[in-house]
């Protein structure tokens, strides 16, 4: 199962508690997953979905809030899901005849209204179902349930709505931004369109906004998850660099006195300079720090820095 299901699965577990806010979700569900069906003296209306739990949610929703109990039939689909014993992925029909109240629920959807004096069909979000910010995190979760998608986070940042109209697009665009901090963008594909954010933050946010609190905490986890790995490999890559420093600094610093030794000026170095160049031979690998516990008295950090600098400048390799 896809995490968009998964998503979607979750999504359907949330009820609206007020009316307003049911009639916005249903409204957004309608807009992106309906079609209109003519019918004897008006429309009626038809819902599709590939989630068995979104049908029920939404069977649910129109017997609350209508009192009206839509037709469920079940046929194939051409997207991806769940086979069923055709082989095949099966798709979730709800369909409101117009004499069983069908025109109703798209004049409260705001779907059809009148105009010139006769009906007419309408494009885009209806205003009036979302002065409030819960009705507009409901139509944004009835939107996602239509017409929503969203990739694995494990392997990419990607959550979309795509819908028929570029009319729906900029309405559920402007939706979305009158979220703080909150933004899409729209494309054009093929006869669709699509609203779609890849920020994290965002998606982490929209998640939050309709209600899918589990999915928003495994986001966040996988923010941690990722940001404690980057600070991990950072600090490998960073102790990784420091050893290759020391070791090219100590393979110098070896070759110095190598040169020393050669040129015969090694047994007239003073005390201290032979102490350390002795030091340093024996231990190649050895840190300047551990260099300076090995001398007797010891000697801090800098004062083996300076040391092998000294012998590196008498040896003109510095």
């Amino acid at each position: 199962m896809s995490f968009s299901t998964d998503l979607k699965n979750e999504l359907a577990l949330v009820y609206p508690e007020k009316d307003c806010c049911r009639i916005a979700e249903i409204a957004g569900f309608v807009r992106t997953a309906g079609s209109v069906l003519p019918g004897r003296g008006g429309f009626g209306l038809r819902l599709a979905t590939d989630i068995p739990a979104v049908a029920r949610h939404y069977k649910k929703l129109f017997k609350d809030y209508f009192r009206i109990d839509p037709v469920l039939t079940i046929g194939e689909s051409d997207a991806p899901g769940r086979a069923g014993k055709s082989g095949k992925p099966r798709r979730y029909m709800l369909t409101v005849r117009y004499e069983d109240g069908g025109e109703m629920i798209l004049r409260e959807t705001g779907m059809l209204l009148v105009k010139g004096g006769g009906n007419s069909l309408t494009d885009g979000i209806y205003q009036e179902l979302i002065k409030t910010k819960c009705c507009r995190k409901a139509m944004l979760r009835g939107a996602f349930l239509g017409s929503g998608s969203m990739a694995d986070p494990e392997k990419e940042y990607h959550l979309e709505f795509t819908v028929n109209s570029e009319i729906l697009a900029n309405d559920l665009r402007r939706l979305i931004r009158t979220f703080v901090d909150l933004s899409a963008k729209v494309v054009k594909r093929r006869s669709k369109y699509v609203v779609y954010m890849k920020k994290s933050a965002y998606i982490a946010d929209t998640l939050a906004l309709m209600g899918a609190h589990t999915s928003y905490l495994e986001m966040e986890e996988l923010f941690v998850r990722r940001q404690t790995l980057n600070k991990v490999v950072r600090a490998t890559n960073c102790d990784s660099a420091n050893v290759d420093r020391a070791i090219d600094a100590a393979e110098k610093q070896i070759a110095a006195i190598e040169s020393l030794k050669a040129r015969g000026l090694y047994d007239g170095l003073p005390y201290k300079l032979r102490e350390i160049a002795e030091v340093r031979a024996e231990n190649p690998e050895a840190s300047l720090t551990q260099l300076g516990e090995m001398l007797d008295p010891p000697l801090k950090k800098s004062g083996v820095n300076n040391r092998l600098k000294k012998l590196m400048e008498l040896a003109g390799t510095l």
